[in-house]
C-alpha cells in the first residue's frame, strides 16, 4: 500500500494534473465520486489534484480506462490517440475495468481469503489477463487496499440512505444494526473480508492504518447517532462515544460467531435480537409519565 518512487508520474509543469481535471469535468461527478469509480482514496486525489501529491503510474491507467482516454495523453502526448479503424473497441465492464478487478477480488476473498486468491484468479474471473490486472493494481497491498476501500464506500453510503429517511436517532442506529448483521450474501461477503482485513492489520502497518480509520469512521458514526438520541430524549444521558465503543465490540464479536458457528447455534436472528436488547437496555430511555 506504500507508493514507491518509480511509480510516481513526473508533473513539474501540472500538465497531468490538468488533463486529469478535464476528464473529472467531461465525466460531470463530483472529485468524491471519480475517486470513487477509479477506487482511489479521495484525500490522495485531492493532494494530487493539488500539487502536493504525484500521481502513480497505476492511478493514471485507471483514470484513463474510467476517463476513456489514451494514457500517453493523460501523460503529455499532444493529442488523445484513436483506436485503428481496422479493430474493434475492446467490450468495457459496467464500471470499467478497474472496479470489475475490485468487484471480483472482493468476492473471491470472501469465498477464500486474501492469502487463497491469486491474480490468476482474479483475472479468470474478469475474463482477462494476469498482466491487464497488474496494470490496474501492480501489487497484492494495493488491490486489497482497493477492494477493502470499495467495501467501505459501498458501506458509507448504504448508511447514508437510511440514516436520511429514518424517523428519528433511535430509527437511525436500529437501521445502522441492521446493516451490520450478516444476513444477506452481501453483508456476509463484506463481513469475510474485514476477518481478512483484521488479521492483516496485525501483521502491517499500512492495512492497519486503513484498519484504524474505517472504525474511527464508524465509531464516530455511531456516536454521532447517539448523541442525537440524547438530545432527541429517545436515548438516555449516556457517554456517546463509550457507548458506540461498547456497542460497535458487540457487533464485531457477534457478527464473527456468526460467520464461525454452524447455522443452527448463533445465527444472525440471535445476533440481532441481543442488539436490541443492548439498545433497550442501556440507551432507551424510559417513557415519560
Amino acid at each position: 500500500m506504500k507508493d514507491t518512487p518509480g511509480t510516481r508520474v513526473t508533473d513539474d509543469a501540472g500538465e497531468v494534473t490538468d488533463r486529469v481535471r478535464e476528464v473529472i469535468a467531461r465525466l460531470g461527478c463530483s472529485h468524491r465520486a471519480f475517486a470513487r469509480r477509479i477506487v482511489m482514496d479521495p484525500s490522495k486525489l485531492s493532494r494530487s489534484l493539488g500539487g502536493t501529491r504525484r500521481f502513480t503510474l497505476a492511478e493514471i491507467v485507471r483514470i484513463a480506462d474510467i476517463g476513456g482516454v489514451g494514457t500517453g495523453w493523460l501523460l503529455g502526448a499532444p493529442e488523445r490517440p484513436s483506436a485503428p479503424p481496422d479493430r474493434a473497441p475492446a467490450a468495457v465492464p459496467e464500471g470499467g475495468r478497474p472496479l470489475q478487478i475490485v468487484r471480483e477480488t472482493v468476492r473471491l476473498i470472501a469465498e477464500h481469503g486474501f492469502h487463497g486468491v491469486r491474480v490468476a484468479d482474479i483475472a479468470a474471473a474478469c475474463g482477462t489477463s494476469p498482466a491487464a490486472v497488474h496494470y490496474h493494481f501492480p501489487g497484492r497491498d494495493e488491490l486489497l487496499e482497493a477492494a477493502v476501500r470499495w467495501c467501505m464506500d459501498e458501506d458509507t453510503e448504504r448508511r447514508a440512505a437510511g440514516l436520511a429517511a429514518a424517523p428519528d436517532a433511535r430509527g437511525e442506529l436500529l437501521h445502522l444494526i441492521a446493516l451490520q448483521t450478516p444476513r444477506t450474501e452481501q453483508q456476509r461477503r463484506q463481513w469475510l473480508v474485514w476477518l481478512d482485513l483484521w488479521a492483516q492489520a496485525a501483521r502491517s502497518t499500512a492495512v492497519g492504518r486503513l484498519h484504524e480509520h474505517y472504525y474511527r469512521q464508524w465509531r464516530t458514526t455511531v456516536a454521532d447517532v447517539v448523541r442525537r438520541g440524547v438530545g432527541q430524549g429517545v436515548f438516555r444521558a449516556v457517554d456517546p462515544e463509550f457507548a458506540a465503543l461498547r456497542l460497535t465490540a458487540l457487533i464485531d464479536g457477534l457478527a464473527t460467531q456468526v460467520l464461525a458457528t454452524a447455522p443452527d447455534s448463533t445465527g444472525p436472528d440471535t445476533m440481532h435480537a441481543a442488539l436490541l436488547a443492548f439498545v433497550d437496555s442501556e440507551l432507551t430511555a424510559a417513557p415519560a409519565g
